[in-house]
Formats: structure tokens, C-alpha cells, sequence
């Protein structure tokens, strides 16, 4: 079959052949310079390739231009064709129960953007990975797969498998949409409770995921990630226990993120997508949070917490129905959401089946709790 090729990212590709040398760490962490360019993807923005006529074709009519606007906080959810039914689950609680976001962005596979385009909306956008990702990074064709995992290639690094590019389009995401202030939902979380996101929107204050001495030497996963983490980041070698920033319903600031991808690109000589490329094993959330932690004045800009209001399952085996009623009914009154990982095969249909039980269940307490709030007064 013959394969028709954008000229458009043809001519992106040309432009990188052509000058190799992508936007300085310094004008990474530039707003004014940035906020010129913050309609172009990813890999044209770091390049400092972008005109207007370019981004004007790449990006589509509904993504939000900078404005007032924009301080609000914006959801994206990085997911593909194998989590569709969750995605729709998330997408309905979202519209349910979610208040106060500028946007919702689905990052998805190119290959998936017609399975996807049905949750467009007004205040939600399905956007391919490609208008995030560099031209020298491609996706191989959907058959050939390794565990069910589709894979990226290019000419300067082993491929990359589809959950590696998930992690770097939530960077590329945050540093390209025109957004200051991003919450990060997976495809599996569910909400169940009310969530109102105008408490974080810029400048004020936003909720750092930090658990002290949680990775020890027994989690070997987790302990490389501290390492890889520190080693990308120019960090001194850590010690164990380490800091754990790995959770769901995460919040990340827009100039965090491009100093981040700064600090990335100053510590390895590469840009920061090459750099992430070039390492196997590395956690998006370790590398903000250890990014935060060294950084003063970052660091003022959120506020470190212990949990995120969401009730995770995290472990491979298949909950049945009572394991899942378990959890939920575990909810404490902070708690807005639940995650089951998409890995354990929970069947969508009894996860939905759980939480509008769930949801049946708090109204009367939530009744019960505003008749007493107001007898009191």
C-alpha cells in the first residue's frame, strides 16, 4: 500500500536536518519568548522552527489561543486505542463531576484519532502524538507490536515502547498547549465525587505529590527511577529511602515543566526528548517532582501532599466485584476518584457498575452532612 506523506512534516523534518540546534535553555525558561510560540507542538517549539503559517496548519481550530484564560488549570490524559471504554469512563465523570478547567486534551496515537474524535467536544480536544513529538521520532505500523505495545522508532535510540511516549507527551504537552496550570489524568481514573480545579489555577498554589522514604532498596523499579531521575537532572547520586511522586490526579506548572526540560537538556547535551529517548527506564513524575524539590523557586509554587484524592490499585491480578466494592467503600471524604491500572483487566463495565453505586451511596451522606452544617448555624 502506498504511503502518503504530510508535507508539512516534511518540511518540519527538512527544517531539523537543516539546523540541528533546538531552542536554548534559556529561552526554554523565557515566558515572554515562549508565550510567541506556544500554538506550535512540541518538537517545532523547542527547535525555535515555528511561524505562524506552520502552527496555523499543524494545530487544530479549537485548541485554546494564550489569554486571561489560560491561568485556569487544563486536564490531559495521554491514552490510546486498547483503553477507549476507560477513556470513556473518564471523560463521562469528568463532565460530571470536574468544575473550573479551561480544557481537556486526549493525546493519542495517530493511528487511533478516528476511534477517539467521538469524545470532541467544546471543552475537550482529541490531539495526535505527532504534533508533540520531533520528525525523527516515528511510530511503527500497529502490527508490529511487543506485548500488545506499540513501539516508536528512530536512528538515535532503541525504540520506544508506547507507555515510554506517553511520559514524554505529558512533558511536550505542558510545555506546548497555552495553558499555565495542568492536571494529569491516565485513561483508568474514574471520578466519583465533585472536584472543583479553580483552587489551583496560576498564580496560586498547586499540590505537590510527595511521600518522604517511601522507595526503598526492596522496590528495585522505583529505586532506579530515583537514580535515573537524579543522573538526568545533573542531581547529586541519592540515598534510600528516596521520595515517591508517583500517583494519579498530578498537577504540573508550565514554567516548572520548561525548566525542567532545561535542566534535562544542559545535564546530557541533548535536547530533552533525544535524552529521554536514550534511557530505558525513567518515571515523568520522579523527574518533575526531584526537579521541584531542587528548585527554590519552584518549590514555592506548590505545596507538598501526601495524597491525591484518588483511591489507586496499582497491582497486576483482576479485581472482582467484591474487591472493588472494598476499595471504594476504603474512600475517605477527601477522596474524589478511583484507579483500578488499566493492566489488571478490570472489566470497564463492573468499574462503572461500582462507582454509581458509590455515587448512590454519598448522596444521602452529603445530604445528611449540609442539613447538619446548616442546623449548626
Amino acid at each position: 500500500m502506498r504511503v502518503r506523506r504530510c508535507n508539512i512534516r516534511s518540511r518540519v523534518v527538512q527544517r531539523q536536518r537543516m539546523s540541528p540546534t533546538w531552542l536554548s535553555c534559556g529561552g526554554l525558561t523565557n515566558f515572554e519568548s515562549l508565550r510567541r510560540r506556544q500554538t506550535c507542538p512540541a518538537s517545532i517549539l523547542l527547535s525555535g522552527n515555528c511561524n505562524e503559517k506552520a502552527a496555523s496548519e499543524i494545530m487544530p481550530l479549537n485548541v485554546a489561543k494564550a489569554g486571561p484564560e489560560t491561568n485556569a488549570v487544563a486536564l490531559l490524559t495521554p491514552t490510546y486505542a486498547r483503553d477507549v471504554e476507560l477513556c470513556a469512563l473518564l471523560c463521562e465523570s469528568v463532565d460530571r463531576h470536574v468544575g473550573a478547567f479551561s480544557k481537556h486534551y486526549l493525546l493519542v496515537p495517530d493511528c487511533d484519532l478516528l476511534l477517539f474524535s467521538r469524545f470532541e467536544s467544546e471543552r475537550r480536544s482529541v490531539l495526535p502524538a505527532s504534533r508533540f513529538l520531533p520528525g525523527w521520532l516515528r511510530p511503527l505500523p500497529p502490527i508490529v507490536q511487543r506485548k500488545r505495545r506499540q513501539y516508536w522508532w528512530s536512528f538515535r535510540a532503541m525504540p520506544v515502547s508506547g507507555w515510554h511516549v506517553q511520559q514524554i507527551l505529558k512533558i511536550a504537552a505542558t510545555i506546548a498547549l497555552p495553558h499555565r496550570r495542568y492536571c494529569i489524568l491516565d485513561s483508568d481514573v474514574v471520578f466519583f465525587r465533585d472536584f472543583d480545579l479553580s483552587r489551583y489555577e496560576y498564580p496560586g498554589s498547586i499540590p505537590l505529590l510527595s511521600i518522604p522514604g517511601k522507595v526503598t532498596a526492596n522496590q528495585p523499579g522505583h529505586a532506579r527511577w530515583v537514580e535515573t531521575s537524579h543522573r538526568l537532572l545533573g542531581l547529586p547520586a541519592p540515598t534510600l529511602p528516596a521520595a515517591d511522586y508517583i500517583g494519579h490526579i498530578i498537577f504540573w506548572d508550565q514554567q516548572a515543566t520548561r525548566a525542567m526540560a532545561a535542566k534535562l537538556e544542559a545535564a546530557s547535551n541533548l535536547d530533552w526528548i533525544d535524552a529521554l529517548c536514550r534511557t530505558r527506564e525513567f518515571s515523568e513524575y520522579m523527574l518533575y517532582g526531584y526537579f521541584v524539590q531542587n528548585d527554590a523557586s519552584f518549590a514555592g509554587r506548590h505545596t507538598p501532599s501526601l495524597r491525591t484524592g484518588c483511591v489507586s490499585y496499582w497491582d497486576p491480578p483482576r479485581l472482582d466485584k467484591a474487591e472493588l466494592n472494598r476499595l471504594l467503600r476504603g474512600a475517605d471524604q477527601d477522596d474524589v476518584a478511583f484507579s483500578a491500572a488499566s493492566f489488571s483487566g478490570t472489566p470497564v463495565q463492573m468499574i462503572r457498575a461500582a462507582i454509581e453505586e458509590t455515587r448512590a451511596q454519598l448522596r444521602p451522606r452529603a445530604a445528611t452532612k449540609q442539613t447538619a452544617g446548616l442546623g449548626a448555624c
